[in-house]
């Protein structure tokens, strides 16, 4: 039995995630978000399809409601192993426009959720010796651009996060891997008046994650960048 965490699951490309791996056997889907009501939506679509789906509302910008759920997901559904760190938001502005809070915001749900449910499941993964932790970070994790300071700092501390993370636990069993999506059509593009073809839908992101996971334990794919077939947005 195989226990699958995922944050931000509620919607978007954890959504996809989640639900690309309830279609396995023998698998528990955890769903962690603040959106209890959303999660049970997904959770219900993730038993359809034949997984144990668990949910967990959890503030993941509260390191110490961080730390009790994941404590509590141990003891009730197990180590996990697959940790899918994936919440994460997007306010466009440019640096004099973007306040201080506004900054905040978004390093404390892109950079530190991740430090925190890293630093939460990390130990008894370590004492378990095996499993496998993604990031999902972004094309912005590499690329600056106009108009997203706040996106992009989160972003690039994100890959620096797993970068490290992958150095000190790669002699004892855990995988890293970091993923670095373009745009993908979530509902950060809601509004937007290019047609969905323009954009990397979630189910391909899901599929990648999937079969990233999928190789055996002796190999990693440390960074994968995605992007448009047409190019950045």
């Amino acid at each position: 039995m195989q226990v699958v965490v995922v944050t931000g699951a509620s919607q978007g490309m954890g959504k996809a995630i989640a639900l690309r791996f309830a279609g396995d056997p023998e698998t528990r889907v955890v769903l962690i978000a603040r959106n209890e009501a959303k999660l049970n939506d997904v959770a219900k679509a993730c038993r359809a399809r034949g997984a144990d789906a668990f949910v967990y509302a959890c503030d993941l910008t509260d390191h110490e409601a961080v730390a009790s759920t994941a404590a509590a997901i141990v003891a009730d559904v197990g180590t996990p192993d697959l940790l899918v760190s994936n919440a994460g938001t997007f306010l466009p502005g440019g640096l004099l426009e973007t306040t201080p809070e506004e900054f905040k915001r978004q390093i404390d749900i892109n950079l530190s959720s991740g430090f925190y449910v890293t630093r939460a499941f990390l130990p008894s993964m370590l004492e378990r010796k095996s499993g496998s932790i993604f990031f999902m970070a972004s094309v912005a994790s590499i690329r600056a651009y106009p108009g997203g300071g706040a996106y992009c700092a989160s972003k690039h501390g994100l890959l620096g996060l797993a970068r490290v993370v992958r150095e000190e636990t790669r002699e004892h069993g855990i995988r890293t891997i970091t993923f670095m999506p373009g745009a993908t059509r979530t509902a950060s593009w809601d509004g937007t008046d290019l047609p969905d073809e323009r954009f990397i839908p979630p189910d391909d992101i899901a599929d990648l994650v999937y079969s990233t996971y999928a190789v055996s334990p002796q190999t990693v794919v440390e960074e994968i960048l995605i992007r448009p077939q047409l190019g950045d947005i």
